[in-house]
């Protein structure tokens, strides 16, 4: 996963698991020219919902153990890891990083959400769960998904 990638290797540079936003943004920005300061603050963002990095006070902690990530000499993370990600794609991340194939992956979230007549984040949820996945932070998303459809159709529907 390359956002976990892109994340862990400030940390990894200054072997810490701790960091001032400042040196993160620096590291990322200056020292391997990934991103530029303002992508760099954005994938802090990106990376804090998906539960990489927890704020404290006006540094960034890592939410996962840096010094198990492999950083490629030639890896370059690619700017789509600074969008958003819906709980479904953020499940289906984990699934994959667990060894499962994407698209067998998707086929039973979507079999699910059809039987249990539920939003796609809800039954990638409930899939994940089943599978023993630790996704516990995106329950919260895949909650507020059952009250807020946003297509209102109350399928939430996902082809990938």
């Amino acid at each position: 996963m390359s956002l976990r990638v892109a994340v862990a290797a400030p940390f990894v540079q200054n072997g810490t698991n701790r960091l001032e936003e400042n040196e993160f943004v620096v590291a990322l920005s200056l020292d391997r020219d990934w991103f530029s300061p303002d992508q760099s603050k954005r994938l802090i963002d990106v990376a804090t919902q998906d539960g990489l990095l927890e704020p404290d006070g006006n540094e960034l902690v890592a939410g996962f153990d840096p010094s198990e990530v492999t950083i490629p000499e030639e890896f370059v993370p690619d700017e789509d890891i600074l969008t958003e990600r819906s709980a479904f794609e953020r499940v289906l991340d984990a699934l994959v990083a667990e060894g499962m194939a994407k698209h067998e992956a998707v086929g039973a979230i979507n079999t699910l959400q059809s039987e249990l007549g539920v939003t796609i984040e809800t039954a990638a949820v409930i899939y994940a769960r089943r599978e023993g996945i630790d996704i516990d932070e995106l329950v919260p998303v895949a909650r507020s998904a059952l009250v807020t459809d946003k297509d209102g159709d109350g399928n939430g529907n996902e082809n990938g």
